[in-house]
């Protein structure tokens, strides 16, 4: 099993979730996260005045599949997140040991 982590602009979501179901992803965990990469933040004017804001406003699913259907998850998102801009986000992959369904007690796949 593996756990697919992307960090996206949060106009995206909609559109990625959307993709998501329609290719067969039934599950994902959606926060709300601030950071920043390459472009370290970017300045505004509010009344005049021009200030700094170091972290943006960003989208984090998690998704937890099987392996063979990692491309199909990685793929989507690539495609629909991307605006070709700066900013748009990344996608980390991880190894799950296990994963257990509280109510139930199924593990492994039987638990996604």
């Amino acid at each position: 099993m593996k756990l697919v982590s992307a960090i996206i602009k949060p106009f995206k979501l909609q559109e990625v979730r959307e993709a998501l179901v329609d290719a067969g992803i039934e599950g994902l965990t959606i926060t709300e996260v601030k950071g920043y990469g390459r472009q370290k933040g970017h300045t505004e004017m509010y009344r005049g005045a021009e200030y700094s804001v170091d972290t943006l406003p960003k989208i984090k699913l998690e998704i937890l599949v099987e392996e063979e259907k990692v491309a199909t998850v990685t793929d989507v998102i690539t495609k629909t997140a991307n605006t070709g801009k700066i900013g748009d986000g990344k996608i980390f992959i991880s190894s799950i040991d296990d994963v257990i369904r509280i109510r139930t007690g199924e593990t492994g796949s039987d638990a996604i």
